[in-house]
Order: structure tokens, then C-alpha cells, then sequence
């Protein structure tokens, strides 16, 4: 129960006072006690001056109610005491926010860290919204307040270098989670419109839900990244990219609409003919101009199953021969080209027996060195896909023998199964839950992702897959081509000056063993000394999840026009540069110096 001297923290007191005095006094109660605090319907009351209540059902009900007003209260007091939020106690419940905002440890805590595991910064305050209202009055009061603080969108977490955090500012969790405690708070889920053919949904929602809903009316996106439990919203911060991409574009190439929160706190809808350039600067953007609540996905007919097909090279002119072979036939008919074209390289034995395995039998183990990949050591796994239902199961066999006839795989190598649509899209779970269950899947994550210009991945592939990397590496490597005219220009996101280029994703985890190279200083000084090898043999590439220290380093990144073209988006819709500084593009416009100052 409070104390009586806990008077002077009544906002019924310090409302005689200025804001920021106020704020003080009320926020001078330690942060960690206040966050656990047995709030009773007799503190509250005494707290709030309530009159008691007979009826203890009422009582109860009361309680609940002014012990969330309390600790939002709370909250942005702490907010007016670190950052100048400019506004009055007695004003907080005005903020008209319907979710959660909590300094809650245990929440504080879950959006510190991302999937890389290699940075963690604690924000001042989490919010958990309930509309996308909630999202822009928070990034209003941002905006508007006297000193400014970083606001920072987060979804699944699957950051690799802390690009979701924020240490001087408040985390968004548009995942609808809401800690330890069990919290939900999202709009509706994903509402699909059949005839249309499209499906709005939740910026924070995960495209594994999405799948879902779709596919109650037998629809589904057209474009996918290789893992579904990403966020809508991060992935198309970025791009979003699978082996789909060749054919359909990234899934940034597949939006109609988005809702999305300025820098300014401006809730604003964007598409091709409303609020174009926000709509266009959106998309790959890296979050630097808005946060994404809401996004119109393109939907096609879903299939029943797919022939999942791998075969393997030890010829690399070959394999990408024949990658590109596959990708050229974007515009031919459904029943002349594959649906899905990916690949990876395999330096170990570890890797071909062990990774996405449901191809390989433990008891009969593929070898390398049976297989041609002796010279070397390397050897190069094609990955296809043909979709597949009812109608079209009668010609499927036909129709793949005719394009298996035109590749130069390795005979001996083909394997081949079927599995419905939906374990496919999600294969990349199933891994996850074996790893999680042998303790490898939280551990630190140094993934290096590059676009490499077709003209220059052969000496990639000698410099780095032959050279660097030796015989081991610690995680799988994907390597698969796109067509660049599938990519919209007007988008943020950057890819390589010709026609094709290849996604090159060193996906690979640190862990502790004995093994040196396995751990994530090893692991990172490698990336280090490949992005060293390419910028020194002029190997023009693009890093996609890119992770700069300098402004000169992102000026490179984006060339000369595109990069004056983020800049004036960003003066536009995010002036202060409030928006995702954990991306370390911009510095935000109040000084660091103010931020150092609290106490908390």
C-alpha cells in the first residue's frame, strides 16, 4: 500500500506544477519497484482519489481500470522526464491510446535483443497497440515533444544487427504479443476479399497467419520469403525474397495499398494513385519513412501440392547456367517453367546429410566425393518446384521431365518428393523446431546477405565459396538468380546494375564448442574479410538487409541519385529522423547528449 508522503505523486497534486516538474516527482518511484507494484483497489483509490465502493465486484472492476491508467501514467511520465515529452499528466489519458504502453521488465526485456543476437539496447518504454491510431499518437507525441525520442517498429525480431532496437526511445511491438503476461493486442486478423483477390492485413501479422487465412478461400500471395514467421510489415521494409522472386518479383512487387504512420505521426493510405511517393519510398525503405500497420497483398489460386525437386552440380558454370536457363522462362506458360528455382552450396559433408534433410537418408549418406564434388570440395544443390492440384497432376510427370531435359545436373543426383503446398512454404519451421529442441536455435546469428552482379559470381564463387570459406561452414549457404526487371525502381530497395543477379545468404550460427570455426568471432571476421575481398576485386555488389556504420558506406550502398532521393524522402516524411535509428542510417535531430542524461 502506498505510504502517505507517496501524496506528492498524486496527479490530482501535480497538476499545480509544469510538466516536467510533475513528471519528476511522479516518476522519482523506482522504475522496477513500480513496475511489479500491488496495486489494490485501496492504493488506487487513495492514489486517485476514489471514493470506496460497497459493491466488491465494482470494486474490482474499478481497480482494473486505474491500475492500466496508473502505469500508462506512469509510463509517459517516465517519457516527460527522459525526453521532454511535452505534456501534461492530467493530459495522458487524452492520448487516446487503446493498447499498452508498459515499462514492464519482462516486456522491456523481449524487445532488447533480435534473431542476430549480437546487439541489445533496452528502450525507454514499450508500446503494444490495439489500432493503428495507437501507432501514430505515439509517433505524434515523438514528434511533438520538446527534446524528441526514436520510435522503432518491431515484429518478429528477426533483425540480424539490432535494426528493430532503439536505447533512447520506445519500441513498437506490432506483433500483438504482450509479454510473459499473455497480453493480445492487434486488430482483426487478416480480411480477405475473394473476388479481388487480395487480403488486407495487420502490419505486425505473420505471414505464416496469412497463409492460413488465405487459404481457407484457396488463395494464397504470390511471393514469399523462405521463413513465414517474419512480420508483413519487416519484410516489406525490405523486400522480401524466395525462390518465387524470378517470377513474380520480390513481395514488395505485390502490395496494392499500405497504411503507414509518418515521422510526423501521420496516419496516411498509399498506393499507386494516392500518396505515391510515400507509397513507393515505403517499400524497401528499411523503415526510415513510416511504419507499415496495414498492406494489401496480391493473392493467386493456391495449389494442393508440389514436386520438390533438388539435383546436384560439381560444375558451378553449370549450375549457373542453369539457374538462369530457369529464371529466363518468367514469361512462358505455367506448364513450360518451374514455379520456384533456389539453390545452395555445400563445402562439407555435414551440410548435404544434415540440412533440410527429408531428402537424404541418414543410413545411406550422400558423399561429396562420390558425386564429382572432389575437386574442390564443393559441390552446388539446384532446388525446384512445380505446383501442382487435381487438374494438372495428369501432366505434371511431362511437363517436368521436358525442363529436367534441358539441365546438366549430375545424373546420379536426383531427388525428388511430394508434399503438400503448405509444408513446403513452411520448411523452414520444421528445422527451427529440431533445432530448438537440441538448444540451436538462440544463439547469435551473423548472416551476411549479398546481390552479386551475375557478371562477377563466378569469381565470387572461386574468391569466396573455393577460397575463403575452406572446407566448413557453420550454417546453410543459399545462392539463386532474379531478374532484375521484376523489381521496382521507384521502390527504396537497392539491387545490382544488371539484367540478373544472384542472392548470395551466408545463413550461418555461432556456437560454442570447441570448434573456432563455429564461433561468432571466427564467423564474423569471415564476413568482414569477404565483403573485403569483393570491394577489393571490384566486385560491385549490394548487401540486402544492409548493415552500414557510415554515411559514406550508405551513400555507396544507394549510389549518388538514389541516395538523394532517400534523403529528400526522409526531410519529407520524417524530418526529425525519429523513425528506426536502430537502422544507423540518419542520427535523430535531439542530441544524444539529452538521451545520455537519463537516469534510466
Amino acid at each position: 500500500m502506498l505510504r502517505s508522503k507517496s501524496l506528492k505523486r498524486n496527479p490530482a497534486y501535480v497538476i499545480s506544477t509544469t510538466p516536467h516538474a510533475a513528471a519528476t516527482r511522479f516518476c522519482s518511484f523506482p522504475l522496477r519497484r513500480c513496475a511489479h507494484f500491488p496495486l489494490s483497489f485501496t492504493s488506487i483509490s487513495f492514489l486517485y482519489k476514489i471514493p470506496p465502493h460497497k459493491n466488491h465486484t465494482e470494486s474490482k472492476k474499478i481497480t482494473k481500470i486505474m491500475a492500466s491508467k496508473f502505469l500508462l501514467t506512469f509510463a509517459i511520465c517516465r517519457l516527460i522526464v527522459a525526453v521532454g515529452l511535452t505534456l501534461n499528466p492530467t493530459d495522458l489519458p487524452r492520448l487516446g491510446i487503446d493498447g499498452r504502453l508498459t515499462v514492464d521488465p519482462s516486456h522491456i526485456e523481449e524487445v532488447s535483443g533480435d534473431f542476430g543476437g549480437m546487439h541489445r539496447a533496452e528502450p525507454l518504454a514499450v508500446l503494444h497497440p490495439a489500432t493503428a491510431s495507437d501507432v501514430a499518437r505515439l509517433v505524434r507525441a515523438a514528434y511533438e515533444s520538446a527534446d524528441g525520442f526514436a520510435v522503432s517498429a518491431r515484429g518478429h525480431g528477426h533483425s540480424i544487427n539490432g535494426q528493430s532496437q532503439t536505447s533512447n526511445g520506445v519500441v513498437i511491438d506490432m506483433s500483438g504479443g504482450g509479454g510473459s503476461r499473455g497480453l493480445r493486442l492487434k486488430p482483426a486478423g487478416p480480411r480477405v476479399f475473394e473476388k479481388e483477390r487480395y487480403v488486407d492485413v495487420w502490419g505486425g501479422e505473420l505471414w505464416i497467419d496469412v497463409l492460413r487465412h488465405t487459404l481457407e478461400y484457396g488463395l494464397a500471395p504470390k511471393s514469399w520469403t523462405d521463413y513465414l514467421y517474419l512480420s508483413v510489415g519487416g519484410t516489406l521494409s525490405n523486400a522480401g525474397i524466395s525462390g518465387q522472386a524470378f517470377n513474380h518479383g520480390p513481395q514488395i512487387g505485390n502490395v496494392h495499398e499500405v497504411d503507414v504512420v509518418t515521422g510526423k505521426g501521420d496516419l496516411m493510405t498509399c498506393s499507386e494513385e494516392q500518396n505515391e511517393e510515400l507509397f513507393h519510398a515505403v517499400l524497401g525503405g528499411l523503415g526510415q519513412f513510416g511504419i507499415i500497420t496495414r498492406a494489401r497483398i496480391a493473392l493467386e489460386p493456391a495449389p494442393k501440392m508440389v514436386r520438390w525437386i533438388r539435383v546436384l552440380y560439381s560444375n558451378f558454370s553449370e549450375f549457373t547456367h542453369d539457374q538462369e536457363f530457369l529464371i529466363s522462362l518468367q514469361g512462358k506458360p505455367v506448364s513450360e517453367k518451374f514455379d520456384y528455382v533456389e539453390g545452395f552450396v555445400i563445402v562439407d559433408e555435414g551440410l548435404i546429410n544434415n540440412w533440410r534433410s527429408s531428402f537424404f537418408s541418414p543410413s545411406n549418406p550422400v558423399k561429396i566425393s562420390s558425386l564429382g564434388g572432389a575437386n574442390g570440395g564443393v559441390l552446388y544443390c539446384l532446388e525446384i518446384v512445380k505446383n501442382y492440384d487435381e487438374s494438372s497432376a495428369g501432366t505434371l510427370d511431362e511437363e517436368v521431365e521436358a525442363l529436367m531435359q534441358k539441365l546438366k545436373f549430375i545424373p546420379a543426383s536426383v531427388f525428388k518428393t511430394d508434399v503438400p503446398y503448405v509444408d513446403f512454404l513452411d520448411r523452414v519451421h520444421t528445422a527451427e523446431l529440431k533445432l530448438r529442441s537440441k538448444g540451436l536455435w538462440d544463439v547469435p546469428h551473423p548472416w551476411l546477405n549479398l546481390f552479386v552482379p551475375k557478371s562477377r559470381i563466378a569469381e565470387f564463387d572461386k574468391g569466396v565459396f573455393k577460397g575463403i570459406l575452406g572446407k566448413k561452414t557453420s550454417g546453410p549457404i543459399l545462392i539463386y538468380p532474379m531478374n532484375k526487371n521484376k523489381w521496382d525502381e521507384r521502390s527504396s530497395a537497392v539491387t545490382p546494375d544488371e539484367e540478373v543477379f544472384y542472392l548470395v545468404a551466408l545463413l550461418r550460427s555461432a556456437l560454442d564448442t570447441d570448434d573456432e570455426t563455429q564461433t561468432l568471432e571466427y564467423l564474423s571476421n569471415q564476413n568482414r574479410q569477404i565483403l573485403r575481398f569483393c570491394n577489393e576485386a571490384g566486385i560491385n555488389l549490394k548487401q540486402y538487409l544492409p548493415h552500414y556504420t557510415t554515411k559514406s558506406e550508405w551513400m555507396d550502398h544507394f549510389g549518388p541519385d538514389k541516395w538523394a532521393l532517400f534523403q529528400q524522402r526522409k526531410l519529407e516524411f520524417d524530418p526529425k529522423r525519429i523513425l528506426a535509428t536502430g537502422q544507423r542510417i540518419f542520427s535523430p535531430s535531439f542530441a544524444a547528449s539529452t538521451m545520455a542524461a537519463s537516469s534510466w
